[in-house]
């Protein structure tokens, strides 16, 4: 896998066993981070991956111009993994941790500006991510999936669908509407 885009792009980046995760295509990253950023600009926000398995969303995130990266992978084969591919980058900014995401997410006590979900499919932990992320986004959820899932507390902003069954939902927390 390559950095799709910003000031890191074309850099290699280690993918973990295919076994385990299910890396993001680049041109599924590539949509995903034009879209969000016809929606907001990337300068110094944060950017949290529940569900880092390479790390490549959170260094496209990055490389694009957010100031602040957290990645969180419970795997301890992929986190290794992880560990390797952030390794070539200044760490001042970028926290990665190692664990359930579900309970490290208020452990942390931050609000982010963007949070991306994309646990394995079926694995029926969509609604409690979105539940456990609800109070600690600012501006965006972006959401990878193959179901239906209830996305309340959340407004549906955009959804985008690749091939017949993948889709990436963009949602705004309804807190942020008022």
């Amino acid at each position: 896998m390559i950095i799709t885009a910003g000031k890191f792009k074309g850099l290699k980046i280690e993918a973990p066993n295919e076994k385990i995760t299910r890396p993001t295509l680049s041109k599924v990253r590539m949509a995903v981070f034009n879209t969000l950023h016809a929606m907001t600009n990337f300068e110094g926000k944060s950017f949290l991956d529940m569900y880092a398995g390479s790390g490549i969303m959170g260094l496209e995130a990055y490389s694009r111009g957010f100031g602040e990266i957290v990645e969180m992978e419970s795997d301890s084969k992929v986190f290794s993994v992880l560990k390797k591919n952030y390794s070539k980058f200044e760490r001042d900014n970028i926290r990665l941790y190692k664990g359930d995401s579900l309970k490290c997410v208020s452990k942390l006590k931050k609000i982010f500006d963007v949070i991306y979900i994309d646990p394995p499919y079926f694995s029926g932990i969509y609604e409690d991510s979105l539940r456990a992320v609800q109070d600690y986004v600012s501006e965006f959820v972006i959401l990878e999936h193959v179901t239906d899932i209830n996305i309340e507390g959340f407004e549906l902003i955009k959804q985008k669908r690749y091939g017949k069954k993948k889709l990436v939902s963009f949602l705004k927390p309804r807190k942020a509407l008022i």
